[in-house]
């Protein structure tokens, strides 16, 4: 009985969907990766993590969370630059940093998504130690993560899972 049970769950006979989006998210991380490594991205990475993170379902699931996420890239980039350009890279600057997004996407009605991205890309353009100037820093990170969100939002579009009918 459980050897059935294992075989199921591996051909995915139950929920052939689980296995299509775990299929197309694979692909989307590893086109992304690949993508930015083609255009010499220093950090290839934050491509994959982003396309996984973003890949849904459908398109219509995902076009309006990727806006807003694109967004928070941006947002959290600049945000990130400024700081380190005006105030360093120490703990009470990131702290208020991460605030001071907060407080404008409460102003200006910005969605919960896009300040999740925004602060995430804040982190990792401020506390990732690495050489170089802040805000060449600050747009290969826009790249990369808003590439992963343009090949997963492009994903959904191509290969959308398709509703199986209840037994």
């Amino acid at each position: 009985m459980r050897k059935e049970r294992l075989s199921e769950l591996i051909f995915a006979r139950e929920n052939p969907s689980s296995f299509v989006n775990a299929a197309r998210t694979a692909v989307a991380a590893t086109v992304s990766y690949a993508i930015a490594r083609l255009f010499h991205l220093p950090e290839a990475c934050w491509a994959a993590i982003s396309a996984l993170i973003v890949t849904q379902p459908t398109l219509g699931t995902s076009l309006r969370i990727s806006a807003q996420r694109f967004a928070g890239t941006a947002a959290g980039t600049v945000m990130g630059a400024v700081t380190v350009t005006c105030c360093g890279t120490g703990l009470f600057a990131f702290g208020v940093a991460v605030l001071v997004i907060g407080i404008l996407s409460a102003v200006f009605r910005i969605e919960r998504p896009a300040y999740r991205y925004a602060g995430v890309t804040l982190a990792i353009v401020m506390l990732v130690p690495r050489a170089g100037g802040v805000w060449r820093i600050a747009m290969h990170r826009f790249f990369e993560v808003s590439l992963g969100i343009a090949v997963g939002l492009a994903l959904s579009a191509i290969w959308p899972e398709r509703e199986t009918p209840d037994p």
